[in-house]
């Protein structure tokens, strides 16, 4: 440790044996509680300029293929991605000041004696939490382990923490699904689940180093030398650059993939083959088809059978059968498809087809999906239980092409990164399914 006498007070709390682990939860229960609760309003400037640039770009130019791909295609899919820059801002903002307060070397040296008994070691703490912004530089950031054994678990289990991809995927649900309300009288509700869903990241976590420490053999010992920073108050400029490089990386990287895929989907749900289109339409034009409905129903049953219709609906229905044990439907199943190329997609994607299918509605994506009513049940489409079994595959599924390639060059071998990738959408596929039977 340093042998500053202020740092040595604050050691003797921040690093306790019990008082330690107690502080650590309580940061983090802290964090998620602002995230929640003081970006909502950030995000509903977001979400109203995105509309309002919608309407006046949909009203200023003429109606056509261009118009369609800009206002159902590209700007549908990057506001369902801006939107949750706030609460991107404020979890790196959080992890930087952590960082240049001196406090998350504290974290690694109280975590070190519990990491051991799950075959990690004090380090692997920086990469698992790094892992809560992006998997790719904190497998990277495993370097500074030494023993083989021990980074080799830590690779493989690093991308089951919770991190900035799977935000606007959980925001987005529990936003849905819980309640805004206040817990005693304090806590906010949603800020709760949020917290849980990471726990649950960390726990899955830790549980697989625990079974990985025995089927791994290694004679090399292991161990945890770390020098200890003096504390010091975070540097403004260093958090504001840090704030802004990771959101300009997020949005730019995010951003290029989404508008391609935007586009892509846009095409795929916007044609079908042959007659279809038509077909549908000369359906509806027969009034003994219309017999009992109003206008407003007819056009709504129009655009969505359009949809289902389509390249994108076709491709959607042909893995439901897969995917409805989970209680996702095609439209769910074509974002799955999408966000195998990066997590936050997801979001992107669900703006872009309920932008396709409703092409006069220009609420936000979460006002359409939380109005989305299954044709089956007459229910809502997002309960609970669907919610949830979302929330649970996309917190352990590998959904990111860019940490497949990360763990491939880390570890040397495809066979780690092949490997991590069906464990993980077993893992995904198995407590999805029993998330949602538990819940429905």
């Amino acid at each position: 440790k340093a042998n500053n006498p202020v740092t040595k007070k604050m050691d003797n709390i921040f690093t306790h044996r019990i008082w330690g682990f107690a502080i650590f939860l309580f940061i983090l229960f802290v964090i998620f509680q602002f995230i929640f609760t003081f970006s909502a309003y950030p995000m509903a400037w977001i979400e109203s300029l995105f509309t309002f640039t919608e309407d006046i770009v949909s009203k200023a130019l003429p109606h056509g293929i261009l118009n369609d791909i800009l206002t159902k295609g590209i700007l549908a899919g990057l506001s369902g991605i801006a939107v949750f820059v706030p609460q991107i801002a404020f979890l790196f903002a959080f992890i930087s000041i952590l960082e240049d307060t001196g406090y998350m070397a504290r974290v690694s040296f109280i975590m070190d004696r519990m990491m051991r008994k799950f075959g990690l070691n004090g380090k692997s703490i920086i990469p698992l939490i790094s892992g809560v912004a992006c998997a790719v530089p904190a497998i990277m950031g495993t370097r500074t382990i030494t023993n083989r054994k021990e980074r080799l678990i830590t690779i493989f289990v690093t991308p089951l923490m919770s991190c900035s991809a799977r935000l606007p995927v959980y925001t987005l649900l529990i936003a849905m699904i819980v309640p805004s309300k206040l817990v005693f009288g304090f806590f906010n509700m949603q800020g709760l689940v949020l917290m849980c869903m990471y726990l649950i990241g960390f726990i899955a976590a830790i549980s697989v180093a625990f079974v990985m420490q025995f089927i791994l053999k290694s004679k090399e010992k292991s161990y945890f030398i770390m020098e200890m920073p003096i504390y010091r108050f975070p540097r403004l400029k260093h958090v504001l650059l840090t704030i802004i490089e990771k959101v300009k990386i997020f949005l730019f990287e995010a951003g290029k993939v989404i508008v391609a895929i935007s586009i892509v989907l846009w095409v795929l749900a916007s044609f079908a083959p042959a007659h279809r289109f038509q077909d549908i339409e000369q359906h509806y034009q027969k009034k003994e088809n219309t017999a009992n409905m109003t206008a407003q129903q007819i056009s709504t049953k129009i655009k969505s059978e359009k949809l289902k219709s389509s390249y994108a609906g076709i491709l959607g229905r042909k893995i439901e059968p897969i995917i409805s044990p989970l209680g996702f439907d095609w439209k769910i199943g074509i974002a799955l498809i999408t966000s195998f190329a990066a997590r936050e997609v997801f979001v992107g994607t669900m703006a872009t087809i309920y932008s396709v299918r409703d092409e006069d509605d220009i609420r936000s994506i979460r006002e359409k999906m939380t109005a989305e009513i299954n044709p089956d049940t007459g229910k809502k489409t997002y309960n609970i239980a669907v919610g949830f079994s979302l929330m649970f595959f996309y917190a352990f599924a590998m959904q990111c092409m860019s940490t497949v390639a990360v763990v491939f060059r880390e570890s040397g071998s495809w066979k780690w990164s092949l490997s991590q990738f069906l464990f993980m959408g077993v893992l995904a596929y198995v407590s999805s399914f029993i998330v949602f039977h538990l819940l429905k």
